[in-house]
C-alpha cells in the first residue's frame, strides 16, 4: 500500500445515504431496522497508528474529537473503515449542542471539552474489516457480523454497536420514541451491498406539528416579496422567543402574503430571543428581517428540536385564525 493512500479506502469516500420514506418498509425478511441517531455522521479510517475521521461532507473531524482518535488508535485491529455517528452524552441524553461546541478553533478548548464531555462513536456499518479487506460488495448480514466482532474486540466504552432489529414492531417503537436522542428509523436491505454516496437506504422520521406566532419575516434576496416566515413561541415568562422559520410558500401566494404582512410591521416582533444571534443557521442575511405585531398564527410541521429551536426549516401547513397567539407556548414541544 502506497504512502499516499494509507487506508483501505480513500478518506474522500462518501457514506451510503438514505432517501426519505413515508412509512417503514415492512417486507418480512428483507429489511434490517436501526435507530437514526441525531449526531455527526462520519466514516472512521485506520491503518497502523494513522487515524482519520471524516464528516459526511468530507470535512475532517479528527482534531475536534481527539479522544475518539485515541480510542480508535488503541484498538487491536490494525486496519479498518467504519461508518457511524459521533454522539456526546449530557444530562442522561445525547446533546447536539455539545457536538457543535467542539467545532472550535482553539485546540486547548477542544482538549478541555474532550475530558469534560467525551464523545462516543455509535457504529452501524463496516466498509473494510480489521484485516484491511474492503467488504462494501458484501451483503449487510456479513458486514454486520464483522462489525459486531470488531466492536467486541475494541473493548471501549467510547465505541458502541448501534442496535438493530429485524422486527417491524420494534422499529415502530423506535419511530414513536424518536425526537430526543434519535431522529427516526433507518431501514437497510439485508442482502444489499454498501453503496457509497448513493441513497440506498430508507429513512422514516416522526413528524410533529406546532402552532407558532409569526413574529417576523424576511424578504427574498432578489425581490421585495416574502421569502420566509419567522416563528415564535411564548416561554414561561411570557416572552416570545424565535424558534425557527418556514419558507414553504408558493410563488403564487407571495404577492398577496406580502400585502398582508407589510401593514403589520412593528417592532420588536420577538420580545425574548430574537433572530440574528449566533446559531447554526446564521448567514450574512441573518440580521435582516422585518418584525411583526404578534397577531398571526400558523401551524407548521417539524421533525426535530434542539435547544428550544426547530433543527431544520419547517413546513407550513395552514393558517390558524382560530388560535390566539398567547396559546402558542413551548408546552407543544414536550
Amino acid at each position: 500500500m502506497s504512502a499516499a493512500a494509507p487506508f483501505p479506502l480513500p478518506v474522500g469516500t462518501s457514506p451510503m445515504e438514505a432517501k426519505r420514506a413515508d412509512a417503514i418498509p415492512d417486507e418480512q425478511g428483507v429489511w434490517q431496522y436501526e435507530p437514526k441517531w441525531d449526531g455527526f455522521r462520519c466514516l472512521a479510517f485506520k491503518t497502523g497508528d494513522a487515524v482519520d475521521i471524516r464528516a459526511k461532507s468530507g470535512k475532517p473531524l479528527a482534531r475536534y474529537f481527539p479522544e475518539l482518535v485515541d480510542r480508535l488508535r488503541n484498538t487491536a485491529a490494525t486496519q479498518f473503515v467504519v461508518d457511524g455517528e459521533i454522539l456526546i452524552e449530557r444530562a442522561g441524553g445525547y446533546s447536539f449542542d455539545a457536538l457543535q461546541m467542539r467545532l472550535h478553533p482553539a485546540e486547548s478548548r477542544i482538549r478541555k471539552l474532550a475530558v469534560e464531555t467525551p464523545a462516543k462513536l455509535m457504529l452501524f456499518d463496516m466498509l473494510a474489516d480489521p484485516t484491511g479487506q474492503v467488504i462494501t460488495d458484501r451483503p449487510l448480514t456479513e458486514r454486520r457480523a464483522a462489525l459486531e466482532t470488531f466492536v467486541k474486540s475494541a473493548g471501549s466504552v467510547n465505541i458502541e454497536l448501534s442496535p438493530a432489529t429485524l422486527a417491524i414492531k420494534q422499529a415502530q417503537k423506535w419511530l414513536k420514541g424518536s425526537g430526543g436522542n434519535t431522529d427516526g428509523v433507518i431501514a437497510k436491505r439485508l442482502d444489499g451491498p454498501y453503496l457509497a454516496g448513493e441513497r440506498a437506504m430508507a429513512k422514516v422520521k416522526r413528524m410533529r406539528t406546532a402552532d407558532c406566532v409569526v413574529g417576523g419575516f424576511r424578504y427574498l434576496a432578489e425581490r421585495r416579496e416574502v421569502g420566509s416566515l419567522l416563528l415564535g413561541l411564548y416561554d414561561e415568562d411570557g416572552k416570545l422567543d424565535h424558534v425557527g422559520f418556514t419558507s414553504t410558500i408558493s410563488n403564487d401566494e407571495r404577492a398577496a402574503l406580502t400585502d398582508r404582512l407589510e401593514p403589520l410591521r412593528e417592532p420588536p416582533g420577538f420580545t425574548g430571543k430574537a433572530p440574528g444571534g449566533p446559531s447554526r443557521w446564521s448567514t450574512e442575511r441573518s440580521g435582516d428581517w422585518e418584525p411583526l405585531r404578534a397577531e398571526l398564527v400558523v401551524e407548521v410541521r417539524f421533525d426535530h428540536v434542539t435547544g428550544n429551536r426547530f433543527r431544520h426549516g419547517t413546513k407550513l401547513l395552514r393558517w390558524r385564525p382560530d388560535k390566539a397567539p398567547r396559546q402558542c407556548t413551548f408546552d407543544q414541544l414536550k
